[in-house]
């Protein structure tokens, strides 16, 4: 099994790769119709009254739209992201067991990634308890790309926020993505161890409710295998299928991320890239705890 980085000479193969650009040397109001109370049995589902945790008594857990892009345009230098099938079907698996709706679009391009995400946007989410993001391809630092180039990772969830998608203030907005963020490799190091209630009328800031899951740190590599798919997609599936309804999902991510700085490090023949590490990064914009619903 091979780890190769993921730029315009990558070898196919079985292998741990990056989602990177191609190779370089250097490298408010809560409508009336929110306040359902259809209450689902679940033991992990809050109280109307509880000011510190996201409701979860609605009809739906929500939409978990997924970007999956495995072939791009000669044009833009990205060499086909092998393994990003096995991402998208375990992220398919787990949050339909979790009682999503998942809509899984592969090879999108730009316009087709905007649209899809404006489209999502202009929905009625008013029986949905949140909404889920993936996106899978290759990136840089602030950008995502389409299988025809790159858009700004910022304008392309812009739509989301709590000024353009109404149905969705106040609600958890989940994204996680797959894609290189850089081009710095993780060399790791070692280390010794040792054996209120909520008010109709509040307003909110509209960057509130979102989690933003990053498959690695600014400026870093993102590494991918190219038989049983990245690092960090498969550790979120994982640790999602084993905790939900059992714990909060900041405890979960953390998981996550104990789970790929411990139990990964690549495997290339090419040089420079063997025993690297990664470590994904979580940026919480959440006001509550997270709880998802326990699985039936």
């Amino acid at each position: 099994m091979e780890d190769v980085p993921d730029g315009d000479y990558t070898k196919d193969g079985n292998g741990d790769t990056v989602d990177a650009l191609k190779w370089r040397e250097k490298s408010s109001k809560q409508n009336a119709a929110e306040d359902t109370k259809m209450k689902r049995s679940s033991g992990s589902d809050a109280k109307p009254s509880d000011p510190y945790r996201y409701r979860m008594d609605y009809p739906c857990m929500g939409t978990c739209l997924v970007i999956n892009n495995k072939n791009f345009d000669r044009s833009t230098g990205m060499s086909c992201r092998n393994g990003t099938d096995v991402d998208a079907g375990a992220v398919r698996k787990t949050f339909t067991n979790l009682g999503y709706k998942v809509k899984v679009l592969n090879d999108q391009s730009v316009d087709d990634m905007k649209k899809e995400i404006r489209k999502v946007a202009a929905d009625d989410h008013s029986q949905n308890a949140s909404f889920v993001c993936v996106l899978l391809s290759h990136g840089d630092e602030g950008v995502v790309y389409g299988t025809d180039g790159f858009e700004k990772f910022e304008d392309l969830i812009r739509c989301l926020k709590g000024d353009n998608c109404k149905s969705l203030v106040g609600k958890p907005k989940l994204l996680f993505i797959q894609a290189c963020r850089g081009s710095a490799l993780d060399d790791g190091c070692s280390i010794e161890t040792d054996s209120v209630v909520d008010q109709t009328s509040e307003r909110i800031p509209v960057e509130a409710d979102f989690l933003y899951a990053y498959s690695t740190a600014p400026g870093y590599y993102s590494w991918r295998n190219t038989s049983n798919g990245s690092w960090f997609i498969q550790s979120l599936c994982k640790n999602l299928d084993k905790f939900s309804g059992q714990l909060e999902l900041m405890q979960i991510m953390t998981r996550v991320n104990h789970h790929v700085a411990l139990d990964f490090e690549s495997a290339s023949n090419l040089p420079g890239f063997d025993y690297k590490k990664q470590i994904p990064c979580i940026v919480s914009l959440l006001t509550k705890d997270f709880y998802f619903h326990n699985k039936q």
